[in-house]
């Protein structure tokens, strides 16, 4: 249910500028409501002066609130924490050979569905214990964030991964390498301290930054295995130029960029080993594009404003997680999928998770085909055509998203089938399961999930609690701005 301010005796008008709609409550049946107006004008009295003050207290009270109310509600039992275990990633390497680039495709997609959702209810469970300083919900974040010390242990984060990317280890088996020099003169000979230098070699690296920079490559940046690039502690940009090129290769992570303004290169020599330069054809203007790849993590960078897509997986890519990330003005912001007729990308498994698509943004929130993909925890607060699409019969499974409907009220549904007709599409395996609609958006399922909804049942009501919480876990969707010494 929605509470409104009047049913507390708060006066919004003076705390306009703040965004009460992650305030919702939902999913709690059977409140005492006179006991719960009590409990809430007393919560938003103590807060709601300081909100007013520091732009940073919203969404700490959000935080805080959201996990008084489900203890106030459920209760909280120490016995819960045991119950669940986190998983951890291990090391997988991946030939190169492009017949064998998907070898680590996951043999059962259920089951990284069911790890995703162990994971978040792992560390809800934390959360529930009291620990609202740090822990947010998000499984992600938990692992890593909490350490006053993570520049000491940035490869921690190798080890925090979760759905169909989950075993993405970068550079977490290499040395680091510190970029010095924001330039790009020579795409062909990169220079020894530049990003391009750092990610074209052989071996495995942990790519870091000396001081902020803005990168503005004259070539897209073509990608290396056993690779991440690491941006916290640091505010880089690449923008206005070529982007990042991740193409038959394996293990990758990106983090904690701002990528935006990326712009059609080509036609020219460009470098993608220590051995190996050749002619590039025309770039789309991709922030990342991943191309018959593997085990490829895209977490907590800000991505805006590019000449074609912000992420586009294609021609047989699969075990990618997409998550934490903040996504803006931007026209077509995901793509999964080649095309119709490239039966490749069948095998093709991503996660969509704890990302906030925000303002700007039109359509491709993922556009998917064949495969199997997996939204989760994400917010939607802004679409103009549709939020999730598809075509060539892909698997899409939604849950404990936020969906905010824009005020066309022909642009409500959540979700649109490409250029195919109800006949067809009716067949497709596309469910919602725990979302959190509002302002009239809905979603229409199709498949097993229309008729059969009991089938894909989860543990608990996980899927209703985390809709609720969606504004908490996502409230540091984006590049973080990390300083050493403090809990990033």
């Amino acid at each position: 249910m929605c509470i409104p301010a009047v049913a507390v005796g708060i006066n919004w008008s003076s705390s306009a500028s703040l965004d009460f709609s992650r305030w919702c409550i939902t999913a709690y049946p059977a409140v005492n409501s006179t006991k719960l107006s009590h409990f809430l004008r007393g919560f938003f009295e103590r807060f709601i002066q300081l909100s007013r003050i520091f732009y940073w207290i919203e969404l700490k009270v959000a935080h805080i609130f959201s996990g008084m109310l489900e203890c106030y509600v459920n209760g909280c039992s120490a016995e819960e924490e045991g119950k669940f275990q986190t998983s951890t990633s291990s090391a997988m390497a991946a030939s190169l050979d492009e017949e064998a680039l998907n070898e680590h495709a996951t043999d059962d997609p259920e089951e990284v569905v069911r790890s995703v959702e162990m994971a978040t209810q792992n560390s809800t469970m934390r959360r529930k214990l009291g620990y609202f300083s740090c822990v947010t919900g998000n499984p992600i974040d938990d692992c890593w964030r909490c350490d006053n010390k993570w520049q000491l242990n940035r490869k921690r984060l190798a080890d925090c991964g979760i759905g169909f990317g989950r075993n993405a280890i970068g550079g977490r088996d290499g040395e680091f390498y510190v970029v010095t020099d924001p330039g790009d003169d020579d795409p062909v000979n990169p220079r020894p301290g530049t990003l391009r230098h750092a990610v074209i070699q052989d071996e495995p690296l942990w790519i870091i930054f000396k001081r902020d920079m803005v990168i503005t490559l004259k070539q897209e940046l073509i990608m290396n295995s056993f690779k991440t690039i690491d941006g916290r502690g640091v505010n880089v940009h690449i923008a206005n130029g070529g982007c990042i090129t991740i193409q038959f290769v394996t293990n990758v992570i990106i983090h904690g960029l701002h990528i935006h303004d990326c712009r059609p290169t080509g036609n020219a020599m460009v470098r993608s080993s220590p051995s190996h330069y050749g002619w590039r054809t025309m770039a789309d203007g991709d922030a990342i594009s991943i191309f018959g790849s593997s085990h490829i993590w895209v977490d907590h960078n800000s991505l805006s404003n590019c000449a074609d897509g912000l992420v586009d997986a294609v021609m047989g890519s699969t075990s990618i997680t997409i998550s934490n990330n903040y996504f803006t003005h931007h026209n077509e912001v995901i793509l999964l999928g080649h095309s119709d007729s490239y039966m490749r990308d069948k095998q093709m498994q991503a996660t969509i998770a704890y990302n906030h698509f925000g303002e700007g943004l039109i359509q491709r929130m993922p556009r998917c085909r064949h495969g199997y993909f997996h939204v989760v925890n994400n917010d939607y607060t802004h679409w103009e055509m549709y939020a999730i699409g598809g075509s060539a019969d892909p698997t899409i499974n939604s849950q404990g998203n936020r969906y905010l409907a824009p005020f066309n009220p022909f642009a409500k549904e959540v979700t649109k089938r490409v250029d195919t007709p109800e006949g067809r599409w009716k067949g497709w395996n596309w469910r919602s399961e725990g979302d959190l609609m509002l302002n009239g958006a809905f979603f229409i399922p199709s498949g097993a999930g229309a008729g059969a909804h009991a089938s894909y049942a989860r543990a608990s009501s996980l899927g209703a609690k985390s809709s609720s919480m969606v504004g908490t876990i996502t409230s540091g969707a984006g590049a973080l701005v990390c300083r050493l010494g403090r809990q990033c």
